[in-house]
């Protein structure tokens, strides 16, 4: 019995060293591609030396290397931007619907970037009082970078110049969209969320018991279910849809209409489409 232990410890250790020497000898001797480096990664996975997550997270910033900001940029169409010359009442509910902590802000065109407004420098304002507000005043310069980036380079220069969202542009100088260092790191470790994100998949927040706020990309047949309504679900797909067809035009913050007994006003649009909607039901 004792024999058998004996000689088998040997022949563990032995496996054990040949793998190892092979992990050594595989990185003394460079891997070519990054294939070879992949394949290195996994044999120590098999191994149990390291687990699937590690795994994931260095496939993760291999990639990183070989991708460009485009490829992970919120695009021009959905972001969230605050016009340099709108008062506190104006764009602070566009702050609170979207629970974004940053934004960009622009002139009379998204193209015409003024700065960054952080949510959080709104407070000494607030407690200021309105009267003496300056957003301008309080706007902190925006880094514009190309589109064509690589990630590992904009995640280095997000480091050592201690910023957190990029405006993109394309190549011929137009705002793109834009990107945020949360962008670039869940491309290593996955998916990050915090409690004010909401479901992908969810286009309903409740207000009250008559109102909520809704995305306008929510399906007709969806809010038909919802709030037991009978639009039609054949004519427009989107609930945004249909409001730009009651408008007759693509509507602006504020603008207000009522539908069957349905009041919607446009919270949050830009020049291409509607983006929030916040609706009041019927009284019974």
């Amino acid at each position: 019995m004792s024999e058998d232990s004996s000689s088998s410890r040997p022949s563990s250790r032995v496996q054990e060293k040949s793998w190892l020497d092979k992990l050594i000898s595989g990185f003394s001797a460079e891997p070519k591609s990054r294939e070879d480096l992949l394949n290195i990664i996994k044999d120590a996975a098999a191994n149990q030396l390291l687990d699937d997550q590690a795994v994931s997270m260095i496939e993760g910033a291999i990639e990183v290397q070989e991708r460009q900001v485009r490829e992970v940029m919120i695009p021009r169409s959905q972001m969230v931007v605050i016009k340099v010359g709108d008062s506190l009442q104006q764009f602070l509910p566009v702050i609170i619907e979207s629970a974004h902590s940053r934004f960009p802000v622009v002139g009379d065109s998204i193209d015409d970037v003024k700065g960054i407004l952080l949510a959080k420098d709104l407070l000494p304002s607030l407690l200021n009082g309105i009267e003496s507000f300056s957003l301008e005043s309080i706007i902190r310069p925006a880094s514009i970078i190309p589109e064509s980036k690589r990630l590992n380079v904009l995640l280095r220069e997000f480091r050592e110049n201690r910023y957190h969202m990029a405006l993109v542009i394309d190549e011929y100088g137009a705002i793109a969209g834009l990107v945020t260092i949360e962008d670039v790191l869940e491309k290593i470790v996955g998916e990050i969320e915090d409690e004010t994100d909401e479901d992908e998949d969810g286009f309903v927040r409740k207000v009250s018991d008559s109102e909520y706020v809704i995305k306008a990309l929510m399906p007709v047949e969806d809010f038909n279910e919802e709030f037991d309504a009978g639009f039609d679900e054949h004519e427009f797909d989107t609930i945004g849809g249909i409001l730009v067809r009651t408008f007759g035009h693509l509507p602006q913050r504020n603008e207000a209409t009522e539908i069957d007994g349905y009041k919607f006003r446009v919270l949050h649009a830009d020049s291409r489409q509607i983006h929030l909607i916040r609706v009041t039901l019927p009284e019974n």
